[in-house]
Formats: structure tokens, C-alpha cells, sequence
């Protein structure tokens, strides 16, 4: 066990988890090339999504390790990395207030964002439903604050993990950004969202592919828990497949460079495989590196795509 003073910067750091940051910019992060390629670009609007992004990140991590120590999930037979209340490096109390911390300042970020792109909107279209605008944007934030708690109180206990990534890494994110920084939606941006979803959730099939038997005997339901671990492996293998399928359907819309994307298959299927070979223990922590690692392959070749795409 890592030696970490109580409450201190270190173990907030850890607390946050910093490596799962990736997974909430990458959807900001190719929206926002999407909206490049298809018109002005707007610096300043992309910069408050990622930061929101990430602070609600943070926070959602807080809240995860928080209420899984509550609930004694976070026991001596753990799989995955350690976490920061159960190891005593922040106690309980502290960590609510680092929540509420995290909350209040996404809160403040995505509403001066939100302020900050509709004021300056280039569409006439914001300009003539602004208060209908105001109400759904407002409802969106409502929803990734409940997301943020009972993903981890609640719903990932009853199968619904993947689904809930699908919305709020997939198309949330993407479309919520995309309509910040132009305006108005397009058809790509749904096919874009559909892919963005499916690669971030190969992180979390792969943790629940890693505590697939912790889980069952804590009764926490996730799908690898309920349906096995050979449905996991594939599950895994078919999420990138078929995310890089949804990016390359990009094509038909005239982002000819969108098929670009499919090289990412090369690293996934090596980390499939070598993830099936494990099959088990504390060994499969290092495939999610290598799974963080090939997200971040997907979204930069998405991005140079996009801003380079050939129209």
C-alpha cells in the first residue's frame, strides 16, 4: 500500500484519479474538431467544456469513492487500483466537502461557458429560442449531477453502466458541445456521439470484465457479473469495432478521411487479446493503461480526420 499522508495534496491527486480525465475530454475534444470542420472556430467555449468536463469528472470519482466505502465495496479483496477513503487517506467527512467543492465549481464553469457561447452564437436559431435553450441546457446540468451520484449509488448495481456512458460520454457531451460552439446539430454529430460512447465504455467493460467476480459476491449486477466473462471478452472487442465503424459512416457525409480511424482496431485487438489471455487478477490493471492508451489513439486520429478531412 502507497504511503500517503492524510488529506493531504497527494492523496487528493489520487483521489481524483487523473488518468480517467481522458475519458471525459475526448468527447469535448472531437465535438469540438467536428465543429471545426464545419465552420469558425471558437476557442474560448471548447476551453470552459473541457474544464467543466473534467471538474465534473473529479467529481464523479470523489463520489465513487466516497459511497463504494460506504457501502464496503472497497474491501481487502479488491482488483483495482487503491482508493483514497478506504486506504484512510481522506476521511469521509473530507471527502464530501472535496464533492461539493468539485460541484459548485462545474456549476460556476458550465454556466459562464453556457452564457459565453450563447451570447456570441452565430445562430439566428439560439437567438430565437433562447429561454427554450436556457431551460434544456439547465436540465442537461441537472442530469450529469444526478448521473454523477447515482451511477455509483445505484444504477451501475443494476446492469445500467453501459447505457448511462453511452449518454453522458457519447452524446451529452458531443452534441452538447457541438450546439454550443455552432449553434445548431447536423446528422454527424449523432454518429459521432454513438462512437465516442462506445470507445469510452471499453474502460469501464473492462473494469467490470476485471471485478467480474468481486461484483457478484458484493451484488453489485453489472452485465460481465450477470452474463459471464466470455461475454465480456467480446463485449470488450465488439464496443471498439463498432465505435470506429460509427466514425467511418462519417464517409457518407463527405469526411472522406473519416475511415482513418479504423487503425485504432490494430492496438484494440492486441489489447483484447492479451486482455483474454489474463483473463483474471490484478494483472488486468494494466490493460486499462493500454485501453486509456488506445482511447487516446481513437481520438486523435477522430480529430486529424476531421480537421483535415477531405470534402
Amino acid at each position: 500500500m502507497e504511503q500517503v499522508r492524510k488529506n493531504s495534496a497527494r492523496a487528493w491527486l489520487l483521489a481524483a484519479r487523473p488518468k480517467t480525465l481522458s475519458a471525459a475530454l475526448i468527447p469535448v475534444v472531437t465535438s469540438s474538431a467536428l465543429a471545426f470542420a464545419s465552420g469558425p472556430f471558437r476557442l474560448l467555449p471548447v476551453l470552459g467544456c473541457m474544464l467543466f468536463a473534467a471538474l465534473m469528472q473529479i467529481a464523479a470519482n470523489f463520489i465513487n469513492d466516497l459511497f463504494d466505502f460506504l457501502k464496503g465495496t472497497d474491501g481487502e479483496e479488491r482488483l483495482g487500483p487503491e482508493r483514497a477513503c478506504a486506504q484512510g487517506w481522506i476521511s469521509p467527512s473530507s471527502m464530501k466537502r472535496g464533492i461539493a467543492l468539485m460541484l459548485v465549481l462545474a456549476a460556476i464553469v458550465g454556466l459562464a461557458t453556457f452564457y459565453g457561447s450563447i451570447i456570441t452564437s452565430p445562430s439566428a436559431f439560439v437567438a430565437d429560442n433562447l429561454l427554450l435553450i436556457t431551460a434544456y441546457f439547465l436540465l442537461v446540468g441537472l442530469a450529469c449531477l444526478v448521473f454523477a451520484f447515482l451511477y455509483t449509488t445505484l444504477l451501475s448495481y443494476c446492469g445500467l453502466g453501459d447505457v448511462l456512458v453511452y449518454l453522458f460520454f457519447g452524446f451529452v457531451p458531443v452534441a452538447g458541445t457541438y450546439f454550443l460552439l455552432t449553434g445548431w446539430l447536423i446528422p454527424e454529430v449523432w454518429w459521432l456521439s454513438a462512437a465516442v460512447g462506445l470507445i469510452t465504455d471499453t474502460l469501464l467493460v473492462l473494469n467490470n470484465y476485471r471485478d467480474r467476480d468481486t461484483d457478484r459476491a458484493c451484488g453489485k449486477r453489472t452485465l460481465i457479473a450477470v452474463l459471464g466473462g466470455r461475454f465480456g471478452s467480446w463485449f470488450y472487442l465488439l464496443q471498439g469495432v463498432f465505435g470506429a465503424l460509427c466514425f467511418s459512416a462519417l464517409a457518407f457525409y463527405g469526411l472522406l478521411s473519416a475511415p482513418l480511424v479504423l487503425l485504432y482496431l490494430l492496438p484494440h485487438f492486441l489489447t483484447w487479446r492479451e486482455m483474454v489471455r489474463i483473463n483474471r487478477g490484478r494483472e488486468l490493471n494494466k490493460i486499462l493503461g493500454k485501453t486509456s492508451r488506445n482511447m487516446l489513439f481513437f481520438a486523435c486520429l477522430a480529430v486529424l480526420s476531421l480537421v483535415f478531412c477531405i470534402v
